[in-house]
């Protein structure tokens, strides 16, 4: 994987602010590349390998949480995030809004 995407990726990811979450569509549009929603995802998945990044705060367009990732649940709750289900965050009370800043 390219190092120099994965870390203006992570960058972004990194300006998240708690309690709120992005998608990866999101945050691919904020790195001017739009149809690599699925490469953002796989840098998220691999977060870790470069460094110490908020990869919970990232959900996919309806708000799914990672399948299989049981603390990603946790970590937002404890950040206040609203969920709608088991699975997915309630995406329109807690997205990001880079403008609104």
């Amino acid at each position: 994987m390219d190092e120099e995407l994965a870390y203006e990726v992570l960058s972004v990811a990194a300006e998240i602010p708690e309690g709120k979450v992005a998608t990866y569509g999101q945050i691919a549009k904020l790195i001017n590349r739009p149809k690599n929603a699925r490469l953002v995802g796989k840098v998220m998945s691999r977060a870790s390998f470069y460094g110490d990044y908020p990869a919970h705060r990232v959900v996919n367009h309806a708000g799914r949480l990672v399948p299989g990732w049981k603390e990603q649940k946790q970590l937002l709750e404890e950040e206040g995030v609203p969920m709608k289900d088991e699975n997915h965050v309630q995406i329109k009370l807690c997205q990001w809004d880079l403008n609104a800043e």
